[in-house]
């Protein structure tokens, strides 16, 4: 599957900043596979996911990313879980081989 991903990052990409005139453009970073190892890593992974479009910056809260599960997960588990899911497994250094442990 990452060699049928990276053919589509490639003709994708390539496709973009042809479009753009960005030719040279990172349009896409490294993707890895990683079993879910712990309760500890499944919720600092679905934190990561859901906050990843507030870091950078693209709106200002989860909800707000239209491809996001982020609406049905609080929908589903409400706020105050959310925001104890969020302070008991932060993100922080999360990519940096924190789960190897």
């Amino acid at each position: 599957m990452r060699h049928e991903l990276g053919q589509f990052h490639g003709r994708s990409s390539h496709a973009w900043n042809g479009e753009d005139g960005a030719r040279g453009r990172k349009v896409w970073h490294n993707c890895f596979e990683r079993p879910i190892k712990s309760d500890r890593h499944f919720w600092a992974t679905l934190n990561y996911v859901h906050h990843n479009p507030v870091y950078h910056r693209y709106v200002a809260r989860w909800q707000d990313w239209p491809w996001s599960s982020a609406a049905e997960f609080l929908e589903q588990v409400g706020r105050e879980h959310a925001i104890e899911m969020w302070e008991r497994y932060p993100i922080l250094d999360y990519g940096k081989k924190w789960d190897l442990d």
